[in-house]
Order: structure tokens, then C-alpha cells, then sequence
């Protein structure tokens, strides 16, 4: 296997409430198993499926909808490595490799983070620079990158 192949491929969402524009709340759930970390959603895309397809499959394991709109696109992938605790359980992936996605929650959108698998403990709509402090310091650097992007394009 050579290096690139040891990123496991990603897509990760930034959700937006359905009062966006007017509103640029942002969702960040508790992680199961870190108690003080929270993250965007995000899971792994399978072989064969399409970037978009895993969105939404992504999206509905992990917070009972994929009622939402795309909003933007990240334009490139971007990736980050799995602290060494982390990636003794993901090996052969040194890290991920992530398709980012501004998504706003439709009207109609019920959010429940009690799946078939829960990830997460908990959920909440914070501004931009909450959404920064409470997230795990190995994403931290890629999270700074994609918000900054979506800023300096007028999206949040």
C-alpha cells in the first residue's frame, strides 16, 4: 500500500440551522466516547458510492435525517492524522482524506441522535468560534481551514 492509500476517504458536513442565512447557527455534536470533544458528522464513504451518496447516508446513521440542502462544497480534498491512540484502531489509515460540505437542514428536518449506532451524546447549534473551541485538537487545524474558507466566501 503506498502513502496515499493510507487516508481513509471522507465526507464531513458542516449543518447549518434552517434559519440560515438570517441565522448562521452551526451543528456540533458530543462524541460518544470523548466526553469533552465535539465534531462536524462525518463517515467514511464506501467503496463504489458517490461522494454525495455517502452525505446523505452519512447524515442519516448519524443524526436520523438527510433532509438538507447543500449550500457549498469545500473545492478540495483535505486531510488530517488519526492521533496514535486512534489509529492502532484505524490501521491501516494513518488519517482521513475529507470532502467538506455546507449543508442547511430543511423545514421539514427532525434531528435524532439516537440511531441505530449512536455516535453522539448530545447536540447544539453554537456560533463559528464555539464550534472551534469545543472540537478535538487533531481536527482542529482542518475545521480552522474549511470555516475560514466558507467565511471569506460569504457562506458563514
Amino acid at each position: 500500500m503506498n502513502k496515499k492509500d493510507l487516508y481513509r476517504p471522507n465526507v464531513a458536513m458542516i449543518i447549518v440551522s434552517n434559519n440560515y442565512p438570517q441565522k448562521k447557527e452551526i451543528f456540533i455534536a458530543q462524541r460518544n466516547d470523548l466526553t469533552d470533544k465535539w465534531q462536524f458528522p462525518q463517515g467514511g464513504i464506501d467503496e463504489g458510492e458517490e461522494v454525495q451518496e455517502a452525505l446523505l447516508r452519512e447524515l442519516e446513521e448519524e443524526i436520523g435525517t438527510n433532509k438538507i440542502e447543500i449550500v457549498a462544497e469545500y473545492p478540495e480534498w483535505i486531510s488530517y492524522d488519526f492521533p496514535p491512540k486512534i489509529a492502532k484502531k484505524m490501521s491501516p489509515y494513518k488519517g482521513q482524506k475529507q470532502k467538506y460540505f455546507l449543508v442547511k437542514l430543511k423545514k421539514s428536518a427532525k434531528i435524532d441522535i439516537n440511531t441505530a449506532h449512536p455516535e453522539f451524546s448530545d447536540y447544539k447549534f453554537v456560533g463559528v468560534d464555539e464550534a472551534l473551541n469545543l472540537s478535538a485538537s487533531f481536527k482542529q487545524a482542518v475545521y480552522e481551514t474549511v470555516i475560514r474558507y466558507f467565511k471569506n466566501e460569504g457562506y458563514l
